[in-house]
């Protein structure tokens, strides 16, 4: 599912009227009171209720992102593994390969080829990647390759025949984001 999509199912418009609900209490809290309707009696049970939204925000957010840190932690470890057309691990790997393995280990399941795994995911924009999450290469509407976001412009890979897993720049401005 893309994150352009307005489908109820995907959280976004919750966490949007948490965001919202939070700010609200934040100002009340700060000093805004006289935007919030009732006395000072009404106002106390904002500070409970705005470390409560907090609270389940934050969940939301270290439930998506801490297996992508985790599988990216597995896909280093296999570093040196060499690139085989079809392999799965754990001794060798193509790119999907890899990255089907690395999110199997912490418990998410993905789809065998790069292009399969793209249509599985969350998608993203650049600005919202993080470390763990996939990042999808694609020539027009086509997905030829996969890695692991490591962070700063760089990735975990497969990346060919005669190569062996690695952490590399990327090398495009061609690709998508995504996260499982």
């Amino acid at each position: 599912m893309s994150a352009r999509d307005d489908h109820p199912a995907s959280g976004v418009p919750a966490l949007v009227s948490r965001a919202a609900a939070v700010s609200v209490l934040t100002l009340a809290l700060v000093g805004g009171g006289g935007l919030v309707p009732g006395n000072t009696a009404d106002a106390t049970a904002a500070p409970a209720a705005a470390s409560a939204t907090v609270s389940a925000t934050a969940a939301v957010t270290a439930a998506s992102s801490g297996s992508g840190h985790r599988a990216l932690r597995v896909a280093a470890s296999k570093k040196g593994s060499p690139y085989r057309w079809g392999a799965t691990g754990p001794h060798s790997f193509d790119c999907s390969g890899l990255t089907q393995y690395a999110f199997k280990r912490v418990g998410k399941r993905l789809p065998r080829t790069a292009d399969s795994q793209y249509r599985h995911v969350r998608h993203l924009s650049a600005s919202a990647r993080k470390r763990g999450d996939l990042v999808f290469f694609h020539s027009g509407r086509s997905v030829y390759h996969v890695g692991i976001y490591a962070g700063k412009g760089r990735i975990w890979h497969a990346p060919k025949p005669g190569a062996s897993v690695r952490k590399e720049r990327i090398w495009t401005r061609s690709v998508w984001y995504g996260r499982a």
